[in-house]
Formats: C-alpha cells, sequence, structure tokens
C-alpha cells in the first residue's frame, strides 16, 4: 500500500493568500501594539499575582533541597521506564501501551507513530510531575499554593505538544496532504479573530451565523410581559390546557444570557418544563452600558425578582412563585429569600438552585481572580471602561478555567489544522458575552467571594434589610454537578445546610453546563440522592443512591408534593380573557437578549 501523495499548493494562489495576510496584518498593528503595551503594563504590576505566588513557591521549595532532589529523582527514573517502554515498543519487544485517554492525544496519529507517543507520554509525565511539586511545598498559605498550582496548569496546559505543529502529527498529516493550504487558512482565521477583537484574539468557537435567535436558538414561543431597566419578563405559551396555579419564576445569571436553558427544543428545560403544565416566567437580563455602571446589587434585587413576582402577580393573580436560580442568579435567590423572610413576605413558595454558591468558602479555580489586590486593580480598569466590565474578559476568565476545551483545542482546530468552526447550540451561547455594572460586581466581589459574608446572620444588608438566611423556612432543591469547575459542588452542598427550611440536595453529572442542560430524553450523566444532609458532602455522596438518566424527573415530582392547589386553566400571555393585567410588549426572546456584542 502506497502513501498518498501529497498535493502542492498553486504559488499564485499562495502569493495572493499571503499579500492578503500582510495587508490585514499591518492594518492590525496599530490595535496590536496598544493591546500589547496594555497586557505589558498588566504583567509588570502583576495585577493577578501570579508572580508573587510563583515566586514565595518557588523560594520555599528551593529553601529544602532534599525534597527537590528526591522529586528530580523520582522523575529522572519514571521518565527513563517511559524511555525504555518506548525503545521496546518500537522494536516490536513490548506491547504497545494503551492509548492515551486525554482528548488532545486522543487521535490514533499519536500512537501509531512511537516519536509521538513518546512526546505526549513524556509531556504528561513532566506536567504531572511539575503540578506535584507544587502541590507538596510546604510553608505557604492555600491560597497561595492554589494559585500557583493553577497558573502552573495553565503554562503546561500552553506548552503542550499538540499546540506546535511540528509535535502534532494531526497538523504535518494536514499540511503534507493540503500542500500547505491548511496553515494559510488558519492564517486567515487567526487574523479574523484578530480583527473581531479589535487587536486582541478573540477566538471563534462556532458558526455564529448558524444561529438566531428566536428561530433556532431561544424559540419557546412566549412575550416578553414586562420590563424595567435592569430586565425583561418572558411568560411563556402554554403547551397544555390546564397548568399548576403557582408560576414558575426562572433567575439566571446576568453574566451570561438566559438561553442557555432554551437553546433549542430537544434540550430546552423551559420548554420542558412548560410541557409539564407549568406557567412559565423568566427573567431575560439587560446587557448593560456605562449609562447603568451605578446599578447595584439592591438594583438586581428589586428591579430582578422582587419586580418580577410583583409583575407575575398582575399577569396570573398569584403572589407566590415556585422560584428557579441558576449560578448567580442562585446567589441572587438566596438573596431574595433572606430579604423576602426579614420582612415576613410569602413570595416564594419553593426554592430550587441550580448549581449557586452560597457559602464562597471555597469557590474553586474563580477564587484565583478573586483577591483584594486583584478586586482593586478591576476596579481600576472599569473606571477607565467608564464603569462597566467587558464581557470579552469575563468570557476570558470563564474559558481559561477549561483552558484545553475552551481555548487550545480551537487554537488546533482553526489556527494549526485551517478548519472553520463548526455550528453547536451551546458555544454559540457561549460566545454570547455580557458586560457588568461596576458598582453591582465590585459589591458582589467583595462581600460574598472575598468576604463570605452571605452565610453570616445580618452579614449582608440589601435595600436596607440585614439578611439571615437561617430564617429561611422556604423548602429548596438544590442541584449541583460533579465536575463544576465555577461552582464546585461540595460547596453548593452547605448551601442546603445553611438555609433554615427542609431542603433536598442532588448532585448531577457531568459539569456547570452540561449536568444541567441534560434532558430526559438524552438518558446522559445521571443523579445522586441522600435525604440526611451530613455536614461532610464526601460523607453524603458515600451514602447516597445512584439514579440512571435526568434529575429534571426528580425534581418535577419535587416541585408537584409542594403543591396544594388545584390546576387552573392555562395562561396565556398578555390574554385578558384570562385575567392578564399586562399587555404583550414584544415576543420572546425580547430586545434585551438578542443584543450581541460581538457583532
Amino acid at each position: 500500500m502506497t502513501a498518498p501523495a501529497t498535493r502542492a499548493i498553486d504559488p499564485e494562489v499562495l502569493k495572493e493568500a499571503l499579500a492578503d495576510v500582510a495587508r490585514r496584518a499591518a492594518a492590525l498593528a496599530p490595535q496590536m501594539l496598544e493591546k500589547s503595551a496594555a497586557d505589558l503594563e498588566s504583567s509588570m504590576k502583576d495585577e493577578f499575582g501570579v508572580s508573587q505566588a510563583m515566586g514565595e513557591v518557588m523560594q520555599k521549595m528551593l529553601a529544602d533541597p532534599s525534597k527537590v532532589l528526591e522529586a528530580q529523582t523520582r522523575y529522572a527514573t519514571e521518565f527513563g521506564q517511559l524511555w525504555q517502554q518506548t525503545l521496546a515498543a518500537s522494536v516490536g519487544q513490548a506491547p504497545k501501551p494503551e492509548p492515551l485517554k486525554d482528548r488532545r492525544f486522543a487521535d490514533e496519529a499519536w500512537s501509531a507513530n512511537p516519536w509521538f507517543d513518546f512526546v505526549s507520554r513524556s509531556y504528561l509525565l513532566t506536567a504531572r510531575h511539575m503540578q506535584d511539586a507544587v502541590a507538596a511545598v510546604e510553608g505557604v498559605s492555600p491560597q497561595t499554593r492554589h494559585k500557583a498550582l493553577y497558573y502552573t496548569r495553565q503554562m503546561l496546559d500552553a506548552a503542550a505538544p499538540s499546540n506546535f505543529a511540528l509535535t502534532n502529527p494531526q497538523v504535518l498529516k494536514a499540511t503534507a496532504d493540503s500542500g500547505g493550504e491548511n496553515i494559510v487558512r488558519g492564517l486567515k482565521n487567526f487574523l479574523r479573530d484578530l480583527e473581531k477583537g479589535k487587536g486582541g484574539l478573540s477566538i471563534a468557537m462556532t458558526d455564529t451565523a448558524a444561529f438566531e435567535l428566536g428561530r433556532n436558538v431561544a424559540s419557546t414561543p412566549g412575550k416578553v410581559v414586562f420590563q424595567n431597566d435592569l430586565m425583561q419578563l418572558l411568560m411563556y405559551q402554554p403547551s397544555t390546557k390546564t397548568v399548576a396555579k403557582q408560576p414558575i419564576l426562572i433567575i439566571p445569571p446576568w453574566i451570561n444570557k438566559y438561553y442557555i436553558l432554551d437553546l433549542q427544543p430537544k434540550n430546552s428545560f423551559i420548554k420542558w418544563a412548560v410541557d409539564q403544565g407549568n406557567t412559565v416566567f423568566v427573567i431575560s437580563w439587560v446587557n448593560p452600558d456605562t449609562r447603568l455602571a451605578k446599578k447595584t446589587f439592591d438594583n438586581y434585587l428589586r428591579e430582578g425578582p422582587l419586580a418580577a413576582m410583583d409583575a407575575i402577580a398582575r399577569c396570573t393573580g398569584e403572589r407566590e412563585v415556585n422560584a428557579i436560580g441558576y449560578c448567580l442568579g442562585g446567589t441572587l435567590l438566596a438573596c431574595t429569600l433572606g430579604y423576602l423572610a426579614a420582612k415576613k413576605e410569602a413570595r416564594i413558595a419553593s426554592a430550587t438552585f441550580f448549581t449557586s454558591l452560597i457559602d464562597f468558602a471555597k469557590p474553586g479555580d474563580l477564587g484565583v481572580y478573586v483577591d483584594s489586590a486583584q478586586v482593586d486593580a478591576l476596579e481600576a480598569r472599569m473606571k477607565k471602561r467608564g464603569g462597566v466590565l467587558e464581557g470579552s474578559e469575563m468570557a476570558g476568565t470563564f474559558n481559561m478555567l477549561r483552558a484545553n476545551d475552551l481555548i487550545w483545542s480551537f487554537y488546533v482546530h482553526n489556527y494549526l489544522l485551517g478548519r472553520d468552526p463548526f455550528p453547536f447550540d451551546l458555544l454559540y451561547w457561549n460566545s454570547d458575552a455580557t458586560r457588568m455594572p461596576m458598582a453591582m460586581h465590585l459589591f458582589y466581589l467583595r462581600e460574598m467571594y472575598i468576604g463570605n459574608r452571605l452565610i453570616a446572620p445580618g452579614g449582608v444588608t440589601l435595600d436596607g434589610v440585614a439578611l439571615d438566611l437561617s430564617k429561611v423556612k422556604v423548602p429548596a432543591y438544590f442541584i449541583s454537578t460533579v465536575e463544576d469547575h465555577i461552582a464546585p459542588w461540595a460547596t453548593t452542598y452547605t448551601g442546603a445546610r445553611v438555609l433554615g427550611g427542609k431542603n433536598k440536595f442532588v448532585l448531577g453529572g457531568s459539569g456547570h453546563i452540561a449536568g444541567i442542560v441534560n434532558p430526559p430524553a438524552a438518558n446522559k450523566y445521571g443523579y445522586w440522592t441522600n435525604a440526611n444532609l451530613v455536614a461532610n458532602p464526601e460523607e453524603w455522596l458515600k451514602g447516597a443512591t445512584k439514579h440512571e438518566g435526568s434529575w429534571w424527573g426528580d425534581w418535577d415530582r419535587w416541585v408537584r408534593s409542594h403543591r396544594k392547589d388545584k390546576p387552573v386553566p392555562a395562561r396565556v400571555p398578555g390574554d385578558a380573557l384570562r385575567g392578564g393585567k399586562l399587555k404583550a410588549l414584544e415576543d420572546a426572546p425580547g430586545s434585551f437578549a438578542k443584543l450581541r456584542l460581538d457583532k
């Protein structure tokens, strides 16, 4: 069997393509220099505390040479064993090792060639030893060790052989097969993303032209029935003749758009909830600009869930709702519950928390970005930009938490392989970035993340009311996910013990998004339940029962178990004949959701 012949690129085509690349690069040069200068200034100030953390760890490491020597000896021994195994396998004296499970090296090309197999395995071996060495350092604070480990991992992820053309067999094959066209296409893709980012790299993750809000994402029929400065309230068209008497109110995070819960009909939690016989409302937060820079967390409470519940009462005649909060929306829901408990107002019949932090003692990798010095630097940057945190900066932070999946995989796909991103609804949503108003964001970071004051009775005051979450007696359902990199499940678990009502904690499979957007029809991931909310989350998990499929049905049964009233005729958005007192303003998903920063 002969190898396929490689194809040479047409010299004229190459010349024209490179000329186009040169023109576009020259036009981008001023913006790139400005961005580079800003990045250099930030790194010199060490705003993220990287140099400080790494320097402290190195100092402690070198203070104990015997441990360094011991670690180096272990590394040299394992590296030598790997080399011997590679040599033996290459001449048939030993069986080929099992393929690596790491997705970066999953392609057969890595294991088929002994050299590339050795490159990938030696990289993983080196990465493991480097991270182990940092984790073993004594005499540093847990925060410093966590930060050093996080940035060590970032550097190791960037240095993976899969990210370089000469050490990636897939890229070398694509280059040979196409005569180098992949590199030319990759350069064009790289410049396209630099142009979109105005000198900063804004990696295209999906074909955004393949989706349109209201057509093939966020397409569940509904109306905007209320709006104010901060949000539009969407009410969905019923799909059953009767509905539960108490409506459902969904409070999504304003770090992202609400339609993660309404991507397409097959995976839309909102459509599914409507089909279960519910009147569903959802808050669609505004994408704030500098005019809203002074909006506070108090504003988000008053103009968010409190205003929404008032509007729902006018639409349906019901003062009580079953509330759902997702991520930061769940933190706001907890604040709302504390506020209503202090005011002795019964407005929420049950509360559901999707991957929500209430106790911020161990916030995971996001905590690396949140300390007093970094928040002070962030405040200075936001002031320069008119009082908002740009969506690109927020998106970059979240992408860094899963750099291999959300940065480097696309770097290889788009730039080294020269391929266009494929349509994917979840990544379309992920690239739909939002801004954050300065006053609200600084309060959130300082009071919740740094101070962890929400769990302390009277620790947080909103709209003049001191919150005590232990006084909340509303039944609550907590769903978290085992692989969550944004809200670690062991930390969200403590929220179920902070609130003073009869609460249920459920642990789903997968991560922060896929574990929540997990429709029953997919029959994926599974979930764990345990009615005994012991103090230690790991002990809870040991005693938990594993169930197959989606947790959605379990949640629906839980909500139904707390209903006391009979169903009522289905409510149509804006239909005065059915008691509605708010006119429909526009069709869902509404104008707030349609504003994208990358267009």
